[in-house]
């Protein structure tokens, strides 16, 4: 048997750099302002997480078993994450704040066998324990237990003196984790990724961002710190909330990153966008960062142009991809600013870069409808809008349990033996191989006179001195679809009267200026858009039009 287990790349750094940091995490001084960091280095990382994988298999764990993981970043989340690894455990990872009913449902879904988890998570399972019945292993992060459940210290406790270093064999296409989607673009989803798809992931992210072992990492998204640390890189874990990026305080980022003299840092752009404010509101730059990663969202050019005074030494990267496909393609803020920002600003789309090595672009006429061989798809020439999909050694094959879903979203191309991953995105390629970004397909607008595009024609209107952001929705008037904008200002009010008659007709002055743009006459205000739970910052453009459609706005 081929082994590819992705946890025997920390055995690999304890080996290495047996005293060099692992991972770091913020404490709160009592004594003096600032923070105190307590770490582990990768020889005590690789061993409090080999007593939790024996632990976990003196409780009774077996491999394969799906193991639910609500744990707080932290040096317990890597530990464990990596000792589930180790047993040829599945974690599955489910984020919390898609919503109750959309959590609950994942869970019954996926039918774990283990929950590691917060005290608060315990307590919810005792009043929907249909959800949670297929668990037999329960343990807490907590001190308080009961009905044979177990803490960590127990777990640890459990192996004294034990030698046992054996980290289960798997196949590359074996399962290593589940990873849900937010649900923020319909019904969260469990992607099955493999050890394979981690390992190559690995590789690839340190090949585009040029990461070494000297690097510094400040995860605004917890899993990606298990990538930097599978690279050997110390990951800083930040002070703040990852259920809820946009309320991040950037006063405290600012000091994660400073005090750990961080290289590189990732996360939503609803977090960095905060930090990139309160920068150049204070004067701060951040002279050690070289990397800012932003994924989540496209991202607009003036946030890249903001952090142009704060990344004195580095620059921006908008990475493309998806929980099924990561990365795709990759752009710097650098390369945008100085090369597409005006064609985006001009409504042709938010440049994502070239494909990254070992993935393939393609771009198809647009279908609702599943796609049963790829010999039945109809590639578009370069430069015309389609639908992208994409194939490599880093997409996803299916969704777990989820059939009917997976048979949407895969192409097979069975003379090749291979698949391509739809990505639910409308785009295009350029004569110079470029990747740009049209919208989610979902959010298209198909009027009498064509297709348009969300991101093509927001972006003429957001060029509006009080627009923080707009939104193309279709209305439905006599049988045919009318486009219309939605219009969130920056003082977050909703004009009335003249004002609201004024910045209309300013509106409409623009749209008039393009021709994709020129038949749009309807225009709302809403003082603060809907968005994903993940990041914070995809506008939920179908709620707003069923408010459009029915009057409420």
């Amino acid at each position: 048997m081929i082994t590819m287990n992705i946890a025997t790349r920390l055995t690999e750094q304890a080996r290495k750099q047996p005293h060099s940091k692992a991972v770091t995490v913020p404490k709160k001084s009592l004594f003096k302002a600032g923070y105190t960091y307590e770490s582990l280095t990768f020889r005590e990382l690789e061993e409090r997480s080999r007593q939790y994988a024996l632990g976990l298999k003196n409780m009774g764990f077996t491999k394969g078993d799906r193991t639910l993981i609500f744990i707080r970043p932290s040096l317990d989340f890597s530990a464990l994450t990596f000792a589930l690894f180790k047993l040829g455990l599945i974690p599955v990872f489910i984020d919390p704040g898609m919503g109750k009913e959309n959590l609950l449902r994942a869970i019954e879904q996926v039918k774990p066998i283990g929950l590691i988890a917060v005290p608060e998570v315990h307590i919810l399972r005792l009043f929907y324990a249909g959800a949670f019945s297929s668990i037999q292993y329960f343990i807490t992060s907590g001190n308080l237990r009961w009905g044979g459940m177990k803490s960590l210290n127990q777990l640890k406790a459990s192996v004294p003196g034990s030698k046992d270093r054996k980290i289960e064999e798997v196949n590359p296409e074996d399962t290593a984790a589940i990873l849900f989607t937010s649900g923020g673009t319909g019904i969260p989803k469990g992607v099955v990724y493999t050890h394979k798809i981690f390992s190559e992931q690995t590789d690839i992210l340190k090949k585009i961002y040029r990461l070494s072992e000297q690097d510094v990492d400040v995860p605004g998204f917890p899993l990606f710190s298990l990538f930097t640390i599978a690279m050997g890189i110390q990951s800083c874990i930040p002070d703040m909330n990852p259920s809820k990026p946009s309320k991040a305080n950037p006063r405290k980022l600012v000091a994660n990153i400073r005090d750990n003299k961080a290289t590189f840092a990732a996360g939503s752009p609803a977090i960095w966008e905060r930090v990139a404010d309160y920068c150049l509101e204070h004067h701060i730059t951040l002279p050690t960062l070289k990397s800012l990663v932003m994924f989540g969202a496209p991202i607009s050019v003036a946030l890249h142009r903001k952090f142009k005074n704060v990344l004195v030494n580095g620059t921006t990267y908008t990475p493309y991809g998806a929980t099924e496909s990561l990365p795709v393609a990759n752009v710097s803020g650098k390369y945008i600013m100085e090369n597409t920002s005006d064609l985006t600003d001009q409504g042709k789309g938010t440049c994502l870069g070239r494909p990254v090595p070992s993935i393939q672009v393609k771009i198809i006429r647009i279908s609702d409808e599943a796609i049963e061989d790829f010999k039945d798809v109809t590639e578009m020439p370069t430069g015309r809008m389609g639908e992208i999909i994409v194939s490599g050694s880093v997409v996803t094959g299916e969704y777990y349990q989820m059939p009917d879903k997976t048979r949407d979203a895969k192409i097979y191309d069975h003379e090749n033996h291979t698949f391509w991953h739809r990505m639910g995105d409308i785009g295009y390629l350029d004569d110079q191989g470029r990747l740009w970004f049209g919208g989610r397909l979902t959010h298209r607008v198909e009027t009498a006179d064509g297709i348009l595009s969300s991101v093509q024609c927001e972006a003429i209107f957001n060029r509006h001195p009080e627009v923080k952001r707009t939104a193309l929705i279709g209305l439905k008037r006599n049988g045919e679809t009318i486009p219309a904008i939605v219009v969130e200002r920056k003082d977050q009010a909703v004009p009335e009267g003249p004002q609201k008659q004024k910045m209309i007709k300013e509106l409409r002055r623009l749209g008039k200026e393009y021709e994709h743009t020129q038949n749009i006459n309807d225009f709302y205000f809403h003082p603060s858009f809907p968005v994903d739970v993940r990041h914070n910052i995809k506008i939920d453009r179908l709620k707003l039009r069923d408010e459009a459609n029915s009057g409420r706005l």
